[in-house]
């Protein structure tokens, strides 16, 4: 019998210790796009969880003119970063925040101009995810994500 009630009791304890964090709640947040012609889009640019923001992907077009940027990846790029930049704005953070992003490219034969703009930009090196993709929303050449702390 006490050889079956060690285990059993340490089993118990160990189940009961986390019991009441798998009934914590994190709140979440939607945040609706700062710009008036996202707002009714089928999805949030931001989230946030706790201290946690979880960005849409963002890919090179000029959000006032809702049209994409021309010049290429370097410019779609850029304009992604900008994107991106400008939705932290609005939730006081800057890139310095960031600390994932995620990249898409349309082809991997574009890792190292990509490259030449995105390290003008993330100057902390957040960790980072990239991969190629065919069929980018509004044929991107380039979409980022990132998640970002506060």
């Amino acid at each position: 019998m006490k050889a079956f009630c060690t285990p059993f009791y340490i089993l118990m304890s160990f189940m009961l210790s986390f019991s009441g964090y798998a009934q914590k709640e994190t709140n979440l947040i939607f945040h609706q796009s700062h710009m008036p012609k996202k707002q009714n889009a089928p999805f949030s640019d931001v989230v946030q969880a706790g201290n946690l923001f979880f960005l849409a992907g963002q890919i090179g077009m000029d959000h006032t003119t809702r049209t994409m940027v021309e010049g290429g990846l370097k410019a779609e790029t850029e304009q992604s970063i900008i994107n991106i930049k400008d939705v932290l704005a609005q939730h006081n953070m800057t890139l310095d925040n960031v600390v994932k992003c995620t990249v898409i490219l349309s082809t991997m034969d574009d890792f190292s101009a990509f490259n030449e703009v995105y390290t003008q930009f993330f100057k902390k090196k957040p960790a980072r995810t990239t991969y190629a993709a065919s069929g980018l929303a509004r044929n991107a050449k380039v979409e980022i994500d990132v998640i970002a702390v506060k």
